[in-house]
This record gives C-alpha cells, structure tokens and sequence, in this order.
C-alpha cells in the first residue's frame, strides 16, 4: 500500500465514491464551493488548535488540511505533486546566488531579484489541461 498522499486520497474517493479525475478540469460551482468549505473548516481548526494545542491534535488537524487539499486537487483532476514540485523550484529562487535570503521582520522569505514565479499554468497543460471538455467522468481505475 502506498503511503503517497495522493494515493491515499485516491484510495478514499474511489471507495466512498467521490468524484475522482484524472485530467485538470473545471467543476460545477456547487462542488467548487462545497470543497472551498471544506478546505475554509479544515484550516480554521488548524488556526484555533495552532494556539490552544496540544501537539497531536494540531499535527491531525494539519493532515487534514493536506487530505482535503488532496481530495480538492482530486475532484479537478490536478496532478498536486506535480503542482507541488513547481512551486518548490520557484521558491528555492528566492534564495540569492550568494546564499543570501531576504526576510521580512516576522522572518517570512522574501522574493529576491532572482525569484522565477512558477509556472502552474504549465504543469496543467502538461497534465492534459485545456485539451478535453468541462466535465469529466469519474475515473474508476
């Protein structure tokens, strides 16, 4: 059994019979916005138990959070480690040539005159993207 994130969420949609695609595709409002609701619940919980705690329940609440941005990626049919792997090459140009990173007063890494935005519009297309309709089957696979 794999332990992939991606794989895992699969394995639950495909059970519970969810929507599942295997090409990026626009959904109808309704279920974009039934998954922004689930994404908008999932982060509150992790705001509110970031502060109070314990520990445990903030590291489930946080595999939550990535369970259901995996499901959303899921239900449009979006490849999210590949998505995943672009916005990490475009944030490791934000470290200067010489080593050096630029941060705001809080610390959060700032993009430096180096910085390559990614190119997420990419990385769908090569995912089939732009190439099919706006509604999709379930993939059963």
């Amino acid at each position: 059994m794999s332990s992939s994130p991606a794989d895992l969420v699969r394995e639950f949609h495909l059970a519970f019979g969810l929507d599942a695609r295997a090409t990026p595709t626009e959904v109808s409002p309704d279920i974009a916005a039934h998954r922004g609701e689930l994404l908008a619940e999932e982060a509150a919980e992790v705001a509110e138990v970031a502060v109070i705690g314990p520990l445990d329940r903030l590291a489930h609440e946080l595999a939550d959070v990535v369970y259901v941005a995996y499901g959303t990626a899921l239900v449009h049919g979006i490849d999210l480690d590949a998505v995943l792997a672009e916005i990490h090459r475009s944030n490791m140009t934000k470290l200067g040539p010489d080593g050096q990173v630029a941060r705001r007063a809080d610390g959060k890494v700032l993009k430096g005159e180096h910085y390559e935005a990614p190119d997420v519009s990419g990385v769908l297309r090569r995912q089939g993207w732009g190439s099919v309709g706006p509604e999709q089957p379930r993939d059963q696979s």
